[in-house]
């Protein structure tokens, strides 16, 4: 399962991020990405409501997934994580260079500047994996600790979809 996972980051270029507000609302926003296996790296400025929020407080979800044409192609993932500041420079620019090499566009901009911007790590905790070529709604979850990654069994969720017609009794 965690192969799935690293397939799902590696198709991918964007996230949905969410991180706590300090009046404790949800903020989301969509970031491009960079992943070392199911290690994110991104980037964000130092004066965003973004960084202001994982400095106060590391808890971040993050999802990531596309449109879809058939509900049997959807594949996502959805990611409870820590995320905190990339600080060692040999390590801040190794995370550079995977976030410029996915998305080359942004060689042009130069390279971020350590007083604007800060280069971001995502570690995650509890992986959801959707993948509905398996039947609609059905996921499984993998918790990531020190000792690995633990599979819980599939979940099937039931959205009520069954091809009838659904009345009201």
């Amino acid at each position: 399962m965690e192969q799935k996972a690293i397939e799902i980051l590696d198709g991918y270029r964007v996230m949905g991020l969410a991180t706590l507000r300090p009046d404790g609302w949800p903020q989301a926003t969509i970031v491009g990405y960079a992943n070392e296996g199911l290690l994110l790296y991104f980037v964000v400025s130092r004066e965003s409501q973004k960084f202001v929020n994982i400095a106060r407080d590391s808890r971040v979800s993050i999802v990531v997934g596309r449109d879809f044409d058939k509900p049997s192609e959807i594949r996502a993932l959805s990611m409870a994580a820590n995320a905190d500041e990339v600080r060692d420079p040999k390590q801040r620019e190794h995370a550079i260079d995977l976030i410029i090499k996915r998305h080359p566009q942004l060689a042009e901009l130069g390279r971020p500047k350590l007083n604007h911007s800060a280069v971001m790590r995502a570690y995650p905790a509890i992986l959801t994996i959707l993948d509905y070529s398996q039947g609609f709604g059905h996921a499984d979850v993998l918790t990531v600790a020190p000792g690995g990654i633990e599979m819980t069994p599939a979940r099937d969720d039931d959205w009520g979809f069954s091809g009838e017609s659904n009345s009201a009794e």
